[in-house]
């Protein structure tokens, strides 16, 4: 059987991407939503901190491949990492430099939590489960980066962004 992709054009294949990320997020919600209603809230988010703490490890390492990025390459590879992670291509997000050694990452506009604004939902609690994807993700980019949470849900925010995240390279 041939590959497929090989017969796409460029915008079929970042349709396909775009897709492949909303098929991921669909599935990530789905079986959330399964948990919680076996278990209750509190063991969902318990999974998902355990089901997190392994994935964002495994993207960082598969981004790191594609990139050709070896560990311990500071804030300069954890720019280009985060913008191949499965949420840049479906969330809207930006990267604001602080100095050579900082970073703040803004998640603008979240899928999860713009449906359940549009639902009349309070924002999803992410907050425990961001401290655990987010600082795993950039110890395996560089296990001297530090991950700070500015706010997440069920923090209070602005409308500028749903959640953010200061990373810093400590020597």
């Amino acid at each position: 059987m041939s590959n497929q992709l090989e017969y796409f054009s460029r915008e079929q294949l970042y349709s396909f991407i775009v897709d492949l990320a909303k098929r991921w997020l669909a599935h990530d919600g789905l079986w959330f939503q399964a948990v919680e209603q076996a278990h209750g809230m509190e063991e969902a988010i318990k999974a998902d901190i355990a089901a997190w703490r392994k994935f964002t490890v495994i993207e960082a390492q598969r981004i790191m491949d594609i990139l050709k990025i070896s560990p311990g390459q500071g804030i300069p590879a954890l720019k280009k990492a985060l913008m191949l992670r499965l949420y840049a291509f479906i969330n809207k997000q930006e990267i604001l430099d602080v100095d050579e050694n900082t970073i703040i990452f803004r998640m603008n506009d979240c899928r999860v939590q713009s449906a359940r604004k549009r639902k009349g939902l309070p924002d999803f609690p992410c907050k425990q489960v961001g401290l655990v994807e987010y600082e795993y993700f950039a110890r395996t980019i560089d296990p001297r980066l530090k991950t700070c949470c500015i706010a997440c849900p069920p923090d209070e925010h602005p409308s500028e962004f749903y959640c953010a995240w200061e990373f810093k390279l400590e020597e």
